[in-house]
């Protein structure tokens, strides 16, 4: 039994124009249904032996769905679903997936949202229900909500967080700051960790460099450390930038001057202790 070689963040979605309007016209490329077994071939070319599936849209209907997908993948170790956790009855929604023991963590599109969303009393309310089940709840979040993130998760102090694609900081712009400030702060809770995903989408799709990423990669290294970063494709949103195995390439790259050991954290340690993620057999 070993852990083995982590994607902590990807998406499987069935296309419709009605629930998917995010996808905008320069994103053609993702209009379509995206399935475990488009998945399958891109992980085994990267040598990837696990996944977490994350929510795409904000319904209990998916959550379900990406719950049944991982029964029937044995790939997919974990779901990051949606649940209305600023319902009233956010409680009892949450207790109807008790027995799924795939279902390790919850997340809201919090980037669509209003400022000061973090702040508001049911949202919070819910949020605090997660620790006791063992749930881990994801941040998804733009660079300007970093100080709203850093308030909110002080709040919790004994919910784990994991930030989702690095806060999307404004890399087509080449803007570091005041990105890196906030992100050390939020560092600094030992509570909080970080996916290194999502980042060529933040970037020019077609004229993106790698050397336009090494900054933001390195920002995230020392203020979180190996041990609370994991690796993450965001697939299929990667392919309006670069394909899966590209950005998994890129990301050994920057990681090559690790030891065995923290690549090993990076790429598998991280999600599988965060998650709580199921061993492969």
């Amino acid at each position: 039994m070993k852990a083995g070689r982590i994607d902590a963040h990807h998406h499987f979605w069935r296309y419709t124009p009605a629930e998917y309007g995010w996808i905008g016209d320069d994103m053609r490329a993702i209009r379509r249904h995206f399935l475990p077994p488009d998945l399958a071939p891109e992980l085994q070319a990267t040598g990837i032996d696990g996944v977490v599936s994350v929510q795409a849209r904000e319904t209990l209907e998916e959550t379900e769905w990406l719950l049944a997908l991982a029964r029937d993948a044995a790939f997919v170790r974990g779901v990051v679903g949606w649940v209305p956790l600023a319902a009233p009855d956010a409680e009892r929604h949450l207790d109807r997936f008790r027995d799924e023991p795939r279902l390790r963590g919850v997340r809201h599109v919090v980037q669509g949202e209003p400022e000061g969303f973090l702040a508001g009393a049911a949202f919070n309310r819910g949020v605090g229900l997660l620790h006791s089940r063992g749930l881990v709840y994801d941040i998804l979040i733009h660079e300007r909500q970093l100080p709203e993130a850093v308030a909110f998760v002080d709040r919790h102090p004994q919910q784990l967080f994991v930030l989702d694609h690095v806060a999307k900081p404004r890399i087509r712009e080449a803007a570091l700051e005041p990105w890196a400030q906030e992100i050390r702060r939020l560092a600094e809770r030992p509570h909080v960790l970080c996916k290194v995903s999502g980042m060529v989408t933040e970037a020019h799709f077609v004229s993106w460099k790698e050397e336009q990423l090494r900054p933001y990669w390195d920002v995230v290294l020392e203020a979180f450390g190996p041990r609370r970063l994991m690796f993450g494709s965001d697939w299929p949103v990667c392919l309006v930038a670069c394909g899966y195995g590209r950005w998994h390439e890129l990301v050994c790259g920057w990681a090559a001057g690790m030891s065995d050991h923290e690549q090993a954290e990076i790429f598998g340690g991280t999600a599988c202790r965060s998650y709580g993620l199921e061993e492969e057999a």
